[in-house]
């Protein structure tokens, strides 16, 4: 599979985006917080997916709380609600499906 390239309004995102997630232990609950939430969508959306789905929101957020714990900060989403997106990109960029362009 091809990498998915940004363009530089979306690399300047993530580098701000990377800026704030630079602990190991909250990169780490990152990993696994944001695929958690990310498939809570799809599995939701059916009636019998609902309670999986809930958990697996419930779960990833407390991953993400807990990362952020440790790094000291607010959730970059707190500050600018499209850092919700952003950070999908910086899971992506770290499961090898982006490649920064800059």
């Amino acid at each position: 599979m091809t990498p998915l390239h940004l363009n530089p309004t979306w690399t300047a995102r993530l580098d701000a985006y990377r800026a704030q997630h630079t602990d190991p232990r909250n990169q780490a609950c990152h990993r696994i917080g944001i695929p958690m939430i990310l498939a809570s969508f799809p599995v939701g959306a059916t009636l019998v997916g609902l309670p999986l789905a809930a958990a697996l929101f419930t779960v990833g957020w407390g991953f993400q709380f807990a990362g952020h714990a440790f790094e000291g900060n607010d959730p970059a989403f707190f500050s600018d609600p499209s850092n919700l997106l952003v950070g999908a990109v910086w899971w992506m960029e770290k499961a090898g499906l982006v490649a920064e362009t800059g």
